[in-house]
């Protein structure tokens, strides 16, 4: 039986959107056994998917703790398969722990640590992290690799394993399939359907993927005139004061809408964005999670590249037109993501749904 081990933390949409490798890993290695180390935050995001046989939780920061599930994971390999997804690096010596590159080549894909302590890459996966911070090419390189790049994450990693592009899977239990039905029988109870989230902030880092206050209540007021819509208003513990704001400026506008919370678990956040018949959103965690319960999706991008993400055909992006558009500025330019741009691509997407 083929062993893989999969070494992917970093942001829970990062995590996510990666487990569009396992279909494709499953067919080609039939009967792996896959286990997967990620960050404590993501492990639900991972733990039921069908191709992972267990997850372990590690904080990528934690040297000490990487060296013990180092050891760990030892007495349980060979490993065939060892994909070292993450640059920080206490996760890179614990790849290369496991696989050496120099010791038995084809092995370990991605990043490690070599025998002087420099943080490399192996050569197949170049193709994403020439792009990233590890890149041998420096930043300049990278960020204009970033912006003239036209593949999707899914099909860049599809090719750099030689497997075929798969999408993302989050299964979820009954329990959080319960949350979502009471919400819907509760504080969403009358919502007038289709039900369309937004989820237009971005957390407290990128205030430059965020679409304001004004601009969404502009736009839910648009599509509620035109479709009779409801909406549901989505975020984190840092959007609880922008959603009230936004509750606001809906009420005095007379649209219908149910703000879901922004302290929910995140299978109960997922369960929720599971019940909408569109999404609306930044290029945010709430995208992924869209994706990958194949809810129909208008997503909008300023500093970030749309190009790497994939919508599997179930949706549509939006991106800006200014010069610093994929320049991963935190004040990048978002004028350009207007009502107008926004509301044409969501009615197509709600009259095809």
């Amino acid at each position: 039986m083929t062993a893989i081990l999969i070494v992917k933390t970093g942001a829970l949409g990062d995590v996510l959107r990666t487990t569009s490798i396992l279909p494709g890993l499953a067919q080609r290695y039939p009967g792996a056994r896959i286990v997967w180390v990620t960050a404590p935050a993501a492990v639900d995001l991972v733990r039921r998917h069908p191709r992972v046989e267990r997850v372990i939780a590690l904080d990528p920061k934690d040297p000490a703790a990487a060296r013990n599930c180092a050891q760990a994971l030892a007495q349980e390999g060979p490993w065939q398969r060892v994909l070292s997804l993450d640059d920080e690096e206490p996760l890179c010596r614990l790849a290369v722990a496991l696989a050496d590159p120099d010791a038995a080549p084809g092995v370990l894909s991605g990043a490690y640590v070599d025998r002087d302590g420099a943080r490399r890459y192996t050569q197949d996966v170049a193709p994403w992290f020439d792009m990233g911070l590890l890149s041998v090419h420096g930043k300049a390189h990278a960020d204009r690799l970033k912006v003239e790049n036209t593949r999707s994450h899914a099909a860049i990693y599809a090719a750099m394993f030689g497997i075929e592009m798969g999408a993302p899977e989050l299964p979820l239990d009954p329990a959080h399939s319960a949350f979502a039905e009471r919400f819907a029988a509760g504080r969403a109870a009358g919502l007038p359907r289709p039900w369309i989230g937004l989820n237009t902030g971005s957390g407290g880092r990128w205030e430059s993927k965020k679409l304001s206050v004004e601009r969404t209540v502009e736009l839910a007021a648009a599509l509620a005139d035109a479709r009779g819509a409801g909406f549901v208003l989505l975020g984190g513990p840092e959007e609880a004061e922008r959603n009230r704001a936004i509750a606001a400026g809906l009420a005095a506008r007379g649209v219908r809408h149910a703000d879901a919370g922004t302290d929910n678990a995140l299978l109960d956040f997922a369960a929720i964005v599971d019940r909408l018949d569109l999404l609306i959103t930044s290029d945010s965690l709430a995208l992924h999670i869209a994706t990958a319960r194949r809810v129909l999706v208008l997503a909008f991008f300023a500093p970030t590249s749309a190009a790497e993400i994939e919508l599997y055909g179930r949706g549509a992006k939006v991106c800006s037109t200014a010069s610093d558009y994929c320049s991963y500025a935190k004040d990048a330019d978002t004028s350009t993501l207007t009502v107008e741009r926004l509301l044409g691509p969501a009615l197509e997407l709600i009259r095809a749904r």
